[in-house]
């Protein structure tokens, strides 16, 4: 099968929304974009049928008016739609497996609601093999040639692997021609606390320390996608903090989690937990080991 973008629809705004930044970033990157509707009650195809009595009709509705306005705006880029009859979590795994990425439109932030066709989405972010983004209907729409590129915010944890997430965020940054800011939080710990604010020595050792271990983390990076322009911030924050105020304003912010071990049941850590809940621009979570 062919390079892929999935997008899950389910004819909400914010699956709109999706849409749509799936169908820019597909073309960016230069893949195929897939729309998917997943429908347990889907119908077998028969050989011919009048609109009327064709129980499937509002489900080819759907993909068929998003295919149409997608087609109009981006002309050149490969748009085909998939109806398939299964659970949207299982289908939305299973899509996510083939594809490079898979996005997902999101409801807001209220305890009464939740993600892509109720609680879907988040089962989905926490299990999928491959990088999912999230989108609210009211992401907002790139400015004027004019105004400065809204960039691509990494967030980084400096233990462990992440070359599955830097290279997510890179070849982003690479394909959308913009910045990318690599951000790390770092707790100051409890004996630094004076009753005027931080230890100045011990903020500045933290940070020192911090900065050395970004600079030999982003390094390869620098010399993979040298047409990035990289800039880096350490904040003595919680890293879930560090991450939220970094990507205000962004065009998109880069997570990672870890990938689903046997035996040990998926979840999100606390970083992805709070980009996916508070971020304001689209937060793409990346599994990686």
């Amino acid at each position: 099968m062919q390079p892929v973008v999935t997008v899950g629809l389910d004819g909400s705004p914010e699956s709109l929304a999706a849409a749509r930044w799936a169908a820019d970033e597909a073309e960016k990157r230069r893949l195929t974009l897939r729309l998917l509707h997943a429908w347990p009650l889907l119908a077998p195809e028969p050989a011919r049928v009048r609109s009327e009595v064709d129980q499937n009709y509002w489900a080819k509705r759907l993909v068929h008016t998003a295919q149409a306005e997608l087609q109009a705006h981006h002309p050149n880029l490969a748009v085909v739609g998939n109806l398939v009859a299964d659970d949207a979590r299982k289908a939305l795994l299973q899509a996510a497996s083939e594809s490079e990425m898979l996005v997902l439109g999101s409801r807001g932030l209220e305890p009464v609601e939740s993600y892509f066709l109720g609680d879907v989405s988040m089962p989905v972010v926490a299990r999928a093999e491959r990088p999912v983004v999230l989108l609210r209907a009211e992401t907002p729409k790139e400015g004027p040639a004019s105004t400065p590129a809204r960039p691509v915010v990494v967030a980084l944890k400096l233990r462990g692997s992440s070359d599955e997430v830097l290279d997510f965020a890179f070849h982003t940054a690479a394909a959308r021609g913009v910045p990318l800011l690599a951000v790390h939080g770092r707790s100051v710990p409890l004996h630094a606390h004076t009753p005027w604010g931080v230890d100045h020595d011990v903020s500045e050792e933290m940070t020192k320390e911090a900065r050395k271990e970004l600079d030999s983390a982003l390094r390869p990076w620098h010399e993979k996608y040298p047409q990035v322009d990289v800039a880096d911030t350490v904040r003595l924050v919680s890293p879930a903090k560090a991450v939220v105020q970094a990507a205000e304003g962004a065009a998109l912010l880069v997570v990672g989690r870890h990938a689903h071990r046997h035996g040990v049941a998926p979840h999100l850590g606390p970083v992805a937990q709070a980009a996916v809940h508070h971020g304001r621009c689209p937060v793409a979570v990346v599994p990686h080991d």
